[in-house]
């Protein structure tokens, strides 16, 4: 289960990277590019996207009781 935790959190934080990178303007050519709406959620969601992994890469694995 942690590495379906490690990979949805990178998956998250590129997606997150990127939108923020075309809010900003950096990545020009979307409806998203220049747009400070995008920035923030591209922010936030990288934030997110950062927490996930951080759990997915901190979690134990609970030992199973038989």
């Amino acid at each position: 289960m942690r590495i379906v935790f490690v990979v949805l959190g990178v998956l998250i934080l590129l997606a997150g990277g990127v939108w923020a990178l075309q809010g900003a303007g950096f990545i020009p050519g979307s409806f998203m590019s220049n747009d400070p709406t995008w920035l923030w959620i591209g922010a936030i969601t990288a934030v997110l996207g950062l927490g996930v992994l951080t759990f997915g890469i901190w979690s134990r694995r609970t030992p199973k009781h038989t």
